[in-house]
């Protein structure tokens, strides 16, 4: 029986200003799972919050880099901290973010501890870098190019923290639930990056997708892998509260069956969710469909 603990990490650095003046609401991502009783649900031990930096641009501008780079490392290197210490206990950490920035903890956490892969549950690849920036635009908001910078891409201040960088190595990192399309399929299969688009998965069935997807994620080749989700995976008709509602995504029922396939999977590691911004969900019902959703995960 699996050990959880229920860790906060309500970083909203790695995301642009939803308008001027204001800050991403994805912070309150925590707070509102947990008011859907969560800890509880889960049967998790408490774990804490890591407290993030505050956050300010001050006087960012494009063609800087990653804004809040430097915050941005020091709570990589705290939130690797803490998950290093309960993935060494022997406990599966349940990492409510957050943007998806928080994946770089995770990540530089695992890293330390040996070779691991990434199952990232996303609706897009956030593989924003500075080689790419002719198609995806410039560099600047680390919640859409986590990916890049784990696997090596982007400034060393955040891609070889602790001289461990790249964290994830293209081959170990499976994607699932871009969207039809993507841009940046081209780039990531050239890689040797497994992406599984919204079609494909619906065509396949995606329990058979997630269960194709762990061949070469389970030992001897890697020590096991993490599940980073993203609400944006699914269609904006039932997860409107995201930054980027793109239409065209997975149903719940089609991610509840990727999620219990990987993270039912004696390997994985740890799971944590990002991106749901409570302040654009005022009646609750998106946030009470993803609590739902992780804990069925874990059935």
């Amino acid at each position: 029986m699996r050990n959880l603990v229920l860790v906060d990490a309500p970083s909203n650095l790695g995301l642009r200003p939803p308008a001027p003046g204001t800050v991403p609401g994805v912070y309150k991502l925590a707070g509102a799972l947990r008011e859907q009783g969560l800890l509880g649900r889960l049967g998790a031990r408490e774990g804490g919050v890591v407290v993030p930096p505050r956050y300010d641009r001050g006087g960012w501008k494009e063609g800087d880099g990653v804004f809040h780079a430097g915050p941005l490392a020091a709570y990589t290197v705290a939130l690797a901290d803490r998950l290093e210490r309960h993935l060494r206990a022997g406990e599966f950490p349940v990492v409510l973010g957050g943007d998806c920035s928080i994946q770089l903890g995770a990540s530089l956490a695992l890293r330390r501890l040996g070779r691991y892969g990434l199952a990232a549950v996303d609706g897009s690849a956030d593989f924003r870098h500075p080689g790419n920036e002719d198609v995806n635009g410039p560099v600047g908001a680390a919640g859409g190019e986590e990916l890049a910078l784990a696997t090596g891409r982007g400034q060393a201040d955040l891609s070889d923290l602790e001289g461990l960088g790249p964290y994830l190595r293209d081959e170990d990192v499976r994607l699932f639930g871009l969207r039809d399309g993507d841009g940046d399929l081209p780039e990531l299969r050239g890689a040797g990056i497994f992406a599984a688009t919204v079609g494909e998965i619906r065509e396949r069935g995606a329990a058979a997708v997630a269960r194709r997807a762990l061949d070469g994620l389970l030992p001897p080749v890697t020590d096991g892998f993490w599940v980073h989700l993203d609400a944006d995976v699914l269609d904006p008709s039932v997860m409107p509260a995201v930054d980027g509602p793109d239409p065209g995504g997975l149903f719940p029922a089609e991610l509840a069956g990727l999620l219990r396939v990987l993270v039912g999977s004696p390997r994985c590691v740890g799971l944590n969710v990002t991106i749901y911004d409570p302040d654009l969900d005022p009646g609750g019902r998106a946030g009470a469909l993803l609590a739902d959703l992780v804990v069925g995960a874990f059935a």
